[in-house]
């Protein structure tokens, strides 16, 4: 019986991932669109809090907290919350100014290996060169 309930749990976990991607990619959407109808302090906020929202489903509450208050990114962290903070009070400009060098500051790590991958996905030539070249200049630590 306790193998039904593991394969429950394990249901459970992949549809709130879903619900989350689901999230998230509908926060994209708004800040996008805001950014597109020039900074529209409502759209930007009711963005920002889907994809903090959405992330907070796909890798669970906890470590959503645990990755944002690392002792190595509270700087990309403080970026990143405090220009959510101020496109919340409606200071859009400023606040995706903010966002935008905090979530570079956070991921940084990450991006060399996105453009590996699709430098490897599409083989198109100019831009798989220009991703081979993005993929060497970071590290992952």
């Amino acid at each position: 019986m306790q193998a039904g309930s593991g394969a429950l749990g394990e249901d459970s976990r992949n549809g709130s991932q879903k619900i989350g991607v689901g999230i998230s990619g509908f926060g994209i959407f708004f800040i996008l669109f805001g950014i597109l109808l020039y900074f529209d302090s409502v759209l930007l906020a009711f963005g920002n809090l889907l994809f903090l929202t959405g992330l907070s489903f796909i890798i669970g509450l906890r470590k959503t907290a645990a990755f944002f208050f690392q002792r190595h990114k509270l700087k990309g962290s403080s970026f990143f919350l405090g220009g959510v903070a101020l496109v919340l009070l409606r200071w859009p400009l400023l606040g995706m100014l903010l966002e935008t060098y905090g979530f570079v500051s956070l991921f940084r790590g990450f991006f060399p290996v996105a453009f590996g991958f699709l430098g490897s996905t599409f083989n198109i030539p100019f831009l798989s060169v220009l991703f081979q070249r993005l993929q060497g200049t970071g590290s992952m630590v």
